[in-house]
């Protein structure tokens, strides 16, 4: 891979671990934090970004309920702001790779539950989901060769993430509520690095994809098993439901991804959840 990666957003979870896998494998990196490189302005753009790179656009307001009490700034951090670097990449000629979400999708399901696939239709609930699919379309409309990439739950397993809380708070003595009607794809985000760097090797890949650690868990199972690994009591996990704990914006009941299109077009399916969140919890 002889191009330079760009990332925005480098000091968020997936930036990092991204930054961390590029300089791993000795490729050229530029990793930009958020106040680094503010994607809203269309000048920084058009100066960071150059003939043959691949720009990662991992930047994002990402704070699901704050979004629904600052609108305007989601929509330009989310929704714009995508479409100023996709036309950046289209004047320098570079390529793109745009990070989105699982929440796209209304999670509302007749009949049994499958994982979302790409060409499934989107319903976003939240102003979080409405931007970020705003988002994507505003990459395409630049750029329709960019790769939309969609995924779920991402976690570390340190901070805040709900990996990293869960694994606080299994530390304590007390019951844990979590609930049980929400159910996704928890995804690792050292596995998302791994198949974003594919991905970027890859320039023929699909404008559009989901990239996702394998299955589907509620939050209350992902939570069990996370108590379970490092050793706590997982009948302290107790279940709950999304109306005993509201939360200000709407999350999808069921947003699981299926990696079907990821696979048709031969890129390396994610490993099981359970196995890389195994693998999160001994680094």
């Amino acid at each position: 891979m002889a191009n330079r990666i760009v990332i925005s957003g480098a000091g968020g979870q997936v930036g990092r671990a991204l930054a961390a896998d590029a300089g791993r494998r000795g490729l050229d990196v530029l990793a930009l934090t958020s106040a680094q490189w503010d994607i809203t302005d269309p000048d920084a753009a058009a100066d960071i970004v150059a003939r043959g790179d691949v720009v990662v656009n991992c930047a994002a307001f990402t704070s699901v309920d704050a979004a629904e009490s600052e609108p305007e700034r989601a929509h330009a951090v989310n929704a714009v702001a995508p479409g100023i670097v996709a036309r950046a990449c289209a004047s320098a000629g570079a390529r793109m790779i745009h990070i989105s979400t699982d929440y796209v999708f209304s999670g509302v399901v007749d009949g049994p539950s499958r994982p979302y696939d790409v060409d499934d239709p989107t319903g976003p609930q939240s102003i979080y989901s409405k931007t970020k699919l705003a988002g994507e379309q505003a990459v395409h409309a630049a750029l329709p060769e960019a790769h939309v990439v969609r995924t779920a739950w991402v976690y570390t397993g340190v901070g805040s993430d709900f990996v990293g809380v869960m694994r606080r708070l299994a530390a304590g003595e007390d019951p844990v509520p979590v609930v049980v009607d929400q159910i996704g794809s928890p995804t690792y985000s050292v596995d998302l690095a791994s198949a974003l760097l594919e991905i970027a090797d890859r320039p023929a890949a699909p404008p559009l994809l989901h990239v996702a650690n394998a299955g589907a868990a509620s939050r209350f199972e992902l939570a069990r098993l996370v108590f379970e690994l490092v050793g706590a009591d997982p009948s302290r996990v107790v279940p709950a439901s999304s109306e005993d704990m509201p939360r200000p914006a709407p999350r999808p009941p069921y947003s699981a991804l299926s990696g079907r299109a990821a696979a048709a077009a031969g890129l390396t399916p994610l490993r099981p959840w359970p196995d890389a969140l195994a693998a999160a919890l001994a680094r």
